[in-house]
């Protein structure tokens, strides 16, 4: 048989349909870091075309692109170092998290799974480089300012959520493609049953360390951004706003 012959007798590469999950507390913190503070139609505008990074790497089409995450709190919580009570229903971060999801839910190809946050858990705690200072003692008590808190609110369902998306997609053959943008552990079991079910499972961590748990059951790592401190000549960082057209044009092909 001549090399013809053998290439004709090759099986076609399969076609890959790729579904896309992003964590969306996860996604929210890490482009804060990586691509800089935005307004929410900017943010929701660079999360879509962050995930056609992922398309365009893979040479595949996108099948769909899940976001999952829980509504704002509207708590009244105590502030430790005000000693005030703060209705976060009135905060500027809970006006820009419901625009933020008004925004995505008008983007092609986006499904959002809201969770539910937990009403009687969470408030502010400190940051833990404060915890370090204090304990350090470079620090006192009295140095402590409001950005040395962050405000933590327990959330339900949304980890069972994208772990019922993974079973079905993987039941279901509509993928034989998962990007996951995350870098929680507690997605392993689902990982693994994916990966069973013959699909590509691809994790993109956003520069953050993972698990060796979660490295195991996965089959590959792929981020989309370049590692600090050479984020900020990507065109999706704040900075560079106006300069991705290039991605822009090709979203409707995807």
């Amino acid at each position: 048989m001549d090399k013809k012959d053998r290439r004709a007798s090759r099986p076609p590469l399969r076609e890959i349909t790729t579904a896309i999950l992003v964590d969306g507390g996860f996604y929210r913190k890490r482009a804060a870091t990586l691509f800089g503070h935005k307004n929410a139609e900017d943010r929701a505008n660079e999360l879509v075309k962050y995930c056609h990074r992922h398309i365009r790497a893979s040479r595949s089409g996108l099948y769909r692109i899940y976001y999952y995450d829980c509504p704002p709190s509207q708590r009244v919580v105590f502030h430790p170092l005000t000693q005030q009570q703060v209705n976060l229903g009135k905060s500027s971060l809970f006006e820009w998290t419901n625009d933020f999801f008004a925004a995505l839910i008008k983007k092609r190809k986006v499904a959002m799974r809201r969770g539910e946050p937990l009403e009687t858990q969470g408030g502010y705690t400190l940051r833990e480089d404060a915890v370090k200072k204090l304990c350090r003692g470079s620090i006192g008590v009295d140095d402590l300012t409001e950005k040395d808190f962050v405000l933590g609110i327990s959330q339900k369902g949304v980890d069972m959520r994208l772990g019922l998306d993974i079973a079905s997609l993987a039941e279901q053959g509509k993928v034989n493609q998962i990007v996951m943008i995350s870098g929680d552990s507690d997605f392993v079991p689902a990982a693994k049953h994916a990966r069973r079910s013959g699909i590509d499972f691809i994790l993109d961590p956003m520069w953050s360390p993972i698990t060796d748990s979660l490295s195991e059951h996965i089959d590959g790592i792929r981020e989309c951004v370049r590692n600090p401190p050479m984020n900020k000549t990507d065109p999706l960082h704040v900075n560079n706003l106006g300069m991705d057209n290039a991605e822009a044009e090709d979203e409707e092909e995807l």
